[in-house]
């Protein structure tokens, strides 16, 4: 891999570009995204070495690259696989950091379905923070991460194992996965969290406001569980709107396991959910 495209240089795409870089990736990184701030952060920053501003000309940079990063949120990277496929050469690959995968790899196998064509890998790091922005990216965001996976072909070319090496080097365990597996795991330990805290620090602005009390008072475990409260609004759209059915699953469990904890306050019940959670923070 000599050359790369990152499409969205917000936090992944400038973490990843960083990331290389501190790992001794010497080719050519070319950077897009809709946002002319985003761009310039992301260039001044070092994580990418060439600004393309306009939708075309990151169409003439796809060209010529050997790898193009989607690191956008879902819809976005549906829409620009749909863009890419009928433009790109055989040998190159297209990939992704997608939060839901079921999606991008069905229309992977439709648009990308030649292994004589241009590849497709989904993809997606288990990394990140509550917030985004090239201005907080880091080269060490990826250390000890999870990327993982979900191949549509069953044998890679040799740009996918160089990407895969790459990955390896800037500090993540590579992992594969079935799409639906994916999307089945991330409902419960992304996309519930975030609903999850997301649904409680909207109640407690519309419960408390600025009450200066609470404000004072509120210690850690507020800290934690509404600190993805800050999350976007932008990316978790696309993740609702792609995995609807599993996250919806989730959280009526969870809705089904709050009521029972609520039935029980005065009862042994308690007791005994308290001892399934310790359980499960146990190490395995």
């Amino acid at each position: 891999m000599n050359s790369l495209l990152i499409v969205g240089t917000g936090l992944i795409g400038a973490s990843t570009g960083l990331a290389l870089k501190a790992a001794g990736f010497s080719g050519r990184i070319t950077g897009f995204d809709l946002s002319a701030a985003e761009l310039l952060i992301a260039h001044e920053s070092g994580a990418i070495d060439e600004v393309v501003s306009t939708r075309e000309a990151a169409l003439e940079a796809a060209r010529k690259s050997d790898v193009v990063l989607l690191a956008v949120p879902v819809l976005a990277i549906l829409d620009w696989m749909t863009v890419l496929a009928p433009v790109l050469k055989p040998g190159q690959l297209v990939t992704d950091t997608g939060s839901t995968k079921v999606q991008i790899a069905d229309v992977a196998q439709r648009l990308f379905p030649s292994s004589a064509g241009p590849r497709f890998l989904p993809g997606h790091p288990m990394a990140g923070k509550e917030s985004g922005g090239a201005a907080i990216a880091e080269a060490g965001l990826y250390q000890g991460a999870v990327w993982i996976f979900t191949p549509v072909d069953v044998e890679s070319t040799a740009e996918e194992m160089a990407w895969r090496e790459w990955m390896s080097a800037i500090g993540t365990k590579v992992m594969d996965l079935e799409p639906a597996r994916h999307d089945q795991l991330l409902a419960w330990v992304s996309h519930l969290p975030q609903m999850v805290s997301t649904a409680l620090a909207a109640l407690l602005e519309d419960t408390f406001g600025d009450d200066p009390d609470l404000r004072a008072i509120g210690g850690r475990a507020l800290r934690e569980m509404t600190r993805l409260g800050s999350s976007p609004y932008s990316m978790w759209r696309d993740v609702a709107m792609t995995n609807t059915a599993p996250l919806a699953n989730s959280l009526l469990a969870l809705e089904q396991r709050l009521q029972h904890l609520r039935e029980h306050l005065r009862t042994p019940e308690l007791r005994e959910e308290f001892q399934r959670a310790n359980k499960f923070r146990e190490p395995r």
